[in-house]
């Protein structure tokens, strides 16, 4: 054996959950992503999506992403710098620009993408980046590739991103980039204290908007608009794989960061453009996103009730107020033992274990779509219960 593969073969641990029977990733779906999807040719009820507003199988998204592969063909066979760049695209930029309330916004082809190529970029080794500690994985990524000094703070405490400010040199470029929503735990950057220090530091500010667009905001413009701060924050990026139906990302800016990024940021310009099809879908889901209000207010009543269940119930649920509902197991392997218990029962939740959380996190995340009716949410919570107080969780 070359010394490669000796090294990785004695990574064993899915083996090992897998032995005991509730390995719980790549589970295969059958069937569009809705409130119910079929897996091996059962019904089972689904809230580990991301998609909030539930536009996935939509009509009018089909219906785009489907012209759009007829008038432009299955991909761009290029990256944008060359010779990917559509009409499509340029449009699409435009709209997301005007509807965050930026100058400017260039596509990338994934949300990973977005933060890995624009936190790896914009400032220089004399500067800072300083990231909330529970920042997305991308967010990360991408700091780990900037020359910048890197600095942490403790998640959403303003008391030690004060700190960590103080630490920089005032002549130098400081960046903070922290989730509007958090991925895993659900809770709200506090972004308007987050401005009020970036000014008395005089620090930017990037707010990664993949769970807040379609959520927050007037017609779900995101964190940002929630709070009124958009003309504080300085870069505004989202993705197109939650809210918006399809795969991609962006970043909105100013014209004078946007024309930077789209001549330096790595992961845009050496990455092949967006297909047609999914430049064509963000579109439609946009436009749905700012016509049907309704399909918001019903993602909130949804959020609310189940809120309230869960907290009646006495499960914990952290810091949690948007349609993200993190249920705290705080051991591995029962939160192992509680989705394959929860998938028998025909109810989809997603586990999440290190490195997405520490050890002493774990949790069952729980996340609602538009699309979910109060009976759907009734019988999952009930099964929850079950589940939870069987493993004598709560």
């Amino acid at each position: 054996m070359k010394l490669l593969q000796e090294k990785l073969a004695k990574y064993d641990l899915p083996q090992q959950v897998k032995a005991k029977g509730v390995y719980p990733y790549f589970r295969c779906i059958e069937s569009e992503q809705n409130t119910e999807v079929i897996m091996s040719g059962k019904k089972v009820l689904m809230f580990g999506s991301n998609s909030y507003l539930g536009l996935t199988n939509h009509p009018k998204v089909i219906e785009a992403a489907v012209e759009a592969t007829r008038k432009y063909g299955t991909g761009c066979a290029g990256s944008r710098f060359l010779n990917g760049t559509l009409d499509l695209h340029l449009q699409l930029e435009k709209e997301l620009a005007e509807f965050v309330g930026k100058e400017d916004a260039i596509i990338y082809s994934t949300g990973f993408q977005v933060n890995l190529g624009v936190v790896s970029c914009v400032t220089g080794r004399e500067d800072y980046v300083i990231c909330d500690e529970l920042d997305h994985a991308s967010i990360v990524e991408g700091r780990r590739l900037s020359f910048s000094t890197a600095l942490k703070f403790k998640h959403n405490d303003m008391a030690s991103l004060e700190k960590e400010l103080q630490k920089c040199r005032p002549e130098a470029v400081k960046l903070i980039v922290v989730d509007g929503v958090f991925s895993m735990e659900g809770d709200i950057a506090n972004l308007p204290e987050i401005v009020r220090l970036s000014k008395k530091y005089n620090a930017n500010i990037m707010v990664d908007e993949a769970h807040g667009l379609g959520v927050l905001g007037r017609q779900g413009r995101g964190t940002c608009d929630h709070f009124g701060v958009t003309d504080d924050v300085d870069l505004i990026m989202g993705t197109f794989s939650k809210s918006l139906a399809a795969i991609g990302g962006f970043i909105a800016a100013d014209e004078s960061i946007i024309n930077y990024l789209r001549h330096n940021s790595r992961s845009y310009i050496f990455s092949a453009s967006n297909t047609p099809a999914a430049t064509a879908a963000a579109r439609a889901a946009l436009q749905i996103m700012k016509s049907e209000p309704e399909r918001i207010q019903h993602l909130w009543d949804m959020t609310h009730y189940s809120l309230k269940r869960f907290r009646d119930l006495g499960f914990e649920i952290g810091h949690t107020s948007t349609p993200i509902i993190p249920l705290y197991v705080r051991d591995m392997e029962k939160t192992f033992m509680v989705t394959k218990m929860l998938f028998d029962e025909g109810v989809f939740v997603n586990p999440v274990v290190p490195p997405a959380c520490s050890p002493n996190d774990t949790l069952i995340r729980f996340s609602l779509m538009a699309t979910h009716t109060q009976e759907q949410i009734d019988i999952a919570i009930d099964k929850l219960a079950t589940c939870f107080k069987k493993l004598s969780i709560i």
